[in-house]
């Protein structure tokens, strides 16, 4: 099924009640009366003008409602379905969908009005959680079309187990209100909800129309007032469309909890002020990823609330990563044992150059703590984070950073083969799986793609950056990384120009054709952990090389890596490294001046002003090159600009929203994802503590349904909801992640 319009927020209860954040429909006329939409709605003639999916007989009890049995082991929603066809519906329009519905086992129920037929565009796709008890649920939506063809499906498929629907009251009434999605942003004084360091930059920012400094006050837990001071007008913002003032009350130091700061009438959320602020933000970040894994069984024990079973392992209904095809459409003769690895994001699919800066991040974590002034190679060592590996001798991040490692090793090409050496671009299903859908519980068929330069030199920039991270600890790995490394820098330099395709179906494309960068990226590793003049004749000759521009106003991420060789150049030890130096610290000096001049402190100032998916992981990359700068460096300044961006990430933000699930008053709760998806299903966790949100999201040519009805017309830092639907704005993913583990490790070690 594809992507579906979502246009209010569920309501789940015993009355028909709307979200909080949607005007209540009524009708557009006080003297006319709406028109019912549904024919039988109350099933007072028997089960006429509905129908059922084969498998299921629906039939009218005593009582007036329609029930079906509904059987176990279907793998997705729509492979049982109540519905009615024939539902006229007019473009601009609103309407009230509603229904009593309850079901045996406590199970969600897809609702949906649509298109009868593919590719089954969707004017209200909604899911209401169904218990023992009889249930009233209401949505309202505003039609795109004209229909007389309009489908009403009610899609029940996807249980394990049979269980028992039933429904009554179906209702889709005209002359509802249009839904009006407004953000609940809190106080207008917006903060950094985990806090500050007590030396460290205290910032805030007020938004108000004030044109003259106002005054504020910061308050401890009793309600004492420890500091006060006065506002600094700063106007007009275009990232949020809001005037707002700003705040420094860096003077203040005494560590405590549950400060909060008061200025226009507005106190803010509480905060710490602590040395010890970014622990837990630090550990979380990383243990983010063993819940991550594919092809292990995932520990209770060790993730609290997190236990799965092992995802794509070739028990069924899974059919496994463990040998794996190429896809029909580009035929090859072997298979691919590729289980284990990362799940990307939100969905079953594996990708190697987004696995690929991923884990170059989590081993730069420890490569940062080897070689930085500040660092400190315990705060991820043995027994640090939430996995399986501890007490073994071995770095924990290394270790997580190993079971990705060994997966984009495994898409190697094989010897002998077409393209041998090349690494495949990604492997996932062979379409899209439907939400919500535990690992294990996935039927598709999965495909290896075909191989690509970039995914090539991925592999050979981190297998390379492997052979040195782990040649303490284990030095045949190490020897295997560094050959898989020179093997595929040598099939990426034989065929330069694979590049994969832009179209995707059961996975994201992740295409990209100018592999400049990661030439560049892939030479640079390999000098570092070989020394070879080859490799440093491929760095000194790019273009790229030491160039300050490579440092973007927009920041850098799994499409474009030469900022990754310009930091790993400067920032390991190399004869190379007075260049990238020079280079790191001049493009820095951009993301220093955006921080200083922005009034919510942010790093990132796109140069056409748009938010672009993910924008939160490309704020925290330029955090990286700020921290980078810093180690070089010496300069406070660019330390303490790290510690001001990231108040934009946890809470001093349009939104008053913090993107960080577990961390902030006001945090991130229903990130899209299809096993962290409690929000449509009260047994499934949401997502762990220390997941990052993608952001704002202000390209509308990438928005998905649920901010196309909600978001029309936001400013960029507004572009952001909070609903598991939303991919475009509210996506996990594991190279997001790695930019937030980098920078909280960074964070952990100033100013103590």
């Amino acid at each position: 099924m594809r992507p579906v319009r979502r246009n209010a927020a569920p309501a789940l209860g015993a009355a028909l009640a709307l979200s909080a954040t949607l005007l209540a429909a009524s009708p557009v006329q006080a003297d006319e009366e709406p028109t019912e939409h549904i024919v039988n709605g109350g099933f007072d003639d028997g089960a006429t003008g509905w129908w059922g999916s084969p498998s299921i007989a629906p039939e009218v009890t005593e009582d007036g409602r329609l029930c079906a049995d509904v059987p176990g082991g279907t793998a997705d929603p729509w492979d049982v379905i109540i519905g009615q066809d024939g539902v006229p519906l007019r473009a601009g329009e609103s309407y009230t969908f509603s229904f009593t519905a309850s079901g045996t086992g406590s199970r969600p129920v897809r609702a949906l009005v649509q298109e009868p037929v593919d590719p089954w565009r969707t004017e209200l796709d909604e899911r209401a959680f169904l218990t023992e008890e009889a249930a009233a649920h209401a949505f309202v939506f505003t039609a795109d079309e004209d229909r007389d063809d309009a489908q009403v499906a009610f899609q029940v498929g996807g249980a394990a187990e049979p269980w028992t629907l039933c429904l009554d009251d179906v209702s889709l009434l005209d002359g509802a209100e249009p839904p009006v999605y407004v953000p609940d942003t809190g106080p207008r004084v917006r903060v950094n909800q985990l806090g500050y360091l007590p030396e460290g930059p205290k910032n805030a920012t007020v938004v108000t129309d004030a044109a003259d400094p106002l005054p504020w006050t910061l308050a401890d837990a009793d309600g004492a007032v420890v500091a006060d001071g006065d506002t600094v007008p700063h106007g007009p913002d275009a990232s949020s469309g809001q005037s707002v003032h700003t705040v420094d009350f860096g003077g203040f130091t005494e560590p405590g909890e549950g400060y909060t700061l008061t200025a226009d009438g507005e106190t803010s959320h509480p905060f710490a002020v602590s040395a010890d602020l970014y622990e837990d933000l630090a550990a979380d970040a990383l243990s983010f990823y063993y819940p991550q894994r594919s092809g292990i069984g995932i520990s209770d024990a060790i993730a609290p609330g997190y236990g799965r079973g092992a995802g794509h392992v070739g028990v069924a209904p899974n059919q496994g990563d463990t040998e794996v095809p190429c896809h029909p459409a580009t035929p090859c003769d072997y298979t691919l044992d590729v289980s284990g690895g990362w799940y990307d994001a939100g969905d079953h699919g594996k990708y190697v150059v987004n696995g690929g800066i991923s884990v170059h991040q989590l081993m730069s974590v420890h490569e940062r703590a080897l070689h930085a002034p500040t660092g400190n190679p315990e705060r991820a060592g043995d027994s640090t984070l939430r996995l399986p590996e501890r007490d073994n001798g071995v770095p924990d991040v290394l270790d997580e950073a190993r079971w990705e490692m060994e997966f984009l090793m495994a898409m190697q090409v094989p010897e002998g083969e077409p393209l041998a050496g090349m690494a495949h671009h990604k492997v996932h299903d062979a379409a899209w799986t439907a939400i919500p859908m535990l690992p294990a519980d996935d039927p598709q068929p999965r495909y290896l793609h075909p191989p690509s330069t970039a995914a090539t030199l991925n592999l050979a920039a981190t297998a390379a950056q492997c052979s040195r991270v782990f040649e303490p600890y284990d030095a045949e790995f190490a020897a295997s990384c560094l050959e898989s490394a020179e093997t595929a820098w040598a099939a990426a330099a034989a065929h330069p120009e694979e590049y994969a395709p832009p179209t995707g179906e059961g996975g994201g494309p992740y295409d990209d054709t100018d592999v400049s960068d990661e030439f560049y990226w892939a030479a640079a590793e390999l000098y570092l952990a070989t020394g070879d003049d080859g490799y440093e004749d491929a760095v000194t000759s790019s273009g790229l090389h030491a160039d300050p521009g490579v440092f973007g106003p927009g920041g850098f991420d799994w499409r474009y890596t030469a900022p990754l060789g310009v930091l790993q150049l400067a920032s390991v030890p190399n004869d190379l490294s007075d260049g990238a130096r020079d280079a790191l610290v001049e493009g820095a000096g951009q993301y220093l001046d955006n921080i200083g001049s922005h009034p919510y402190g942010l790093a990132y100032a796109p140069e056409d002003g748009v938010f672009a998916w993910g924008s939160n992981n490309l704020v925290l990359n330029n955090l990286v090159v700020l921290s980078t700068a810093y180690d070089v460096s010496g300069d406070a300044a660019f330390r303490d600009a790290v510690l001001e961006g990231m108040d934009y990430v946890l809470g001093r933000n349009a939104l008053n929203q913090s993107y960080v699930t577990g961390h902030g008053t006001n945090d991130a709760v229903n990130q899209h994802s299809r096993w962290y998806a409690h929000q449509l299903d009260p047994s499934l966790p949401a997502p762990p503590p220390g997941s990052l949100a993608g952001g704002p999201n202000s390209d509308t040519a990438t928005w998905d349904p649920v901010t196309e009805a909600d978001l029309a017309g936001c400013a960029p830092q507004f572009c952001y909801i909070d609903d598991i639907g939303s991919y475009a704005t509210n996506e996990l993913t594991v190279n997001w992640n790695s930019t937030l583990a980098w920078v909280s490790a960074f964070a952990v070690e100033q100013l103590r």
